[in-house]
């Protein structure tokens, strides 16, 4: 009701658009997994009788999805429509975008990652499959990473990727997404970093290395033994000291997501 005792009209709701529709049931498609990463959408001749739409209406719908990233559309003579199922990379990319907008630090991302990822190892020591399905991940990731001691880069490289596994293993999808794309951010912070300090000179010696294997083998120790607060206090320590290399020079950097898209590319992600 209004001050003077009329009702207020009602909104009037906007239907969706032909375009929308389309755009929400090939979406659904793809995320239910009907349509695969790499599929092949059907041709645009398929996809216009099935719908019962016009052509402007289908590119519509197709740009609609291609902007969310779920399609990459090739123009030209091999064109076509190819799926893009989201990943943990892609989240990473889009999170960061969103964190770059923000003018969130460097340091901001680093605390986010201290506070939360002992929560993943706990998990992790919490899991009753642990055994078979945590430990020999990484374990195998700590043999790889002793393998590459006497190389900075490969080094930084497998022990973030440790963290990365551990995240992983955890359990809990909404962690898995959420950390694992701090935790992509923040590798590609850290592989800058040793880059820079190798070409410097800079990098830290092989005790350094030798004591980050060590930390990593007693958190890998905690995660066996079923031991969630143990886990927890080692991955807290770890990440207050090894995260303070990577910020000497950087702290009040902004978080640029722009780098993390050029390594993915350059991976072929």
């Amino acid at each position: 009701m209004t001050e003077t005792g009329t009702p207020k009209p009602r909104a009037q709701l906007r239907p969706p658009r032909l375009a929308e529709v389309v755009a929400g049931i090939l979406r659904d498609r793809i995320i239910d997994g009907e349509l695969a990463n790499g599929d092949s959408l059907p041709k645009q001749e398929d996809l216009m009788e099935e719908f019962r739409i016009s052509r402007p209406t289908l590119r519509e719908a197709l740009r609609q999805l291609e902007n969310e990233g779920l399609l990459t559309v090739r123009r030209g003579s091999i064109g076509g429509s190819v799926v893009e199922v989201p990943t943990a990379e892609s989240s990473a990319y889009t999170f960061g975008l969103v964190l770059q907008s923000r003018r969130t630090t460097i340091a901001d991302l680093a605390t986010a990652i201290e506070r939360i990822e002992p929560i993943a190892a706990s998990l992790c020591a919490e899991r009753d499959d642990r055994a078979a399905e945590v430990v020999p991940v990484l374990r195998a990731n700590l043999e790889e990473t002793a393998a590459a001691i006497g190389d900075g880069e490969a080094f930084t490289s497998l022990s973030r990727r440790f963290h990365e596994l551990m995240v992983g293993a955890c359990g809990n999808e909404t962690l898995i997404v959420m950390l694992g794309a701090l935790e992509g951010l923040w590798s590609e912070q850290e592989r800058q970093w040793a880059a820079r300090v190798t070409t410097e000179g800079r990098y830290p010696d092989e005790s350094h290395r030798r004591q980050v294997l060590t930390t990593h083998a007693s958190l890998v120790d905690a995660i066996a033994e079923g031991d969630a607060a143990a886990a927890s206090r080692i991955a807290a320590g770890h990440l207050a000291r090894s995260q303070r290399y990577a910020l000497e020079d950087s702290r009040s950097q902004v978080v640029r997501a722009t780098t993390l898209r050029d390594s993915l590319r350059a991976l072929g992600t």
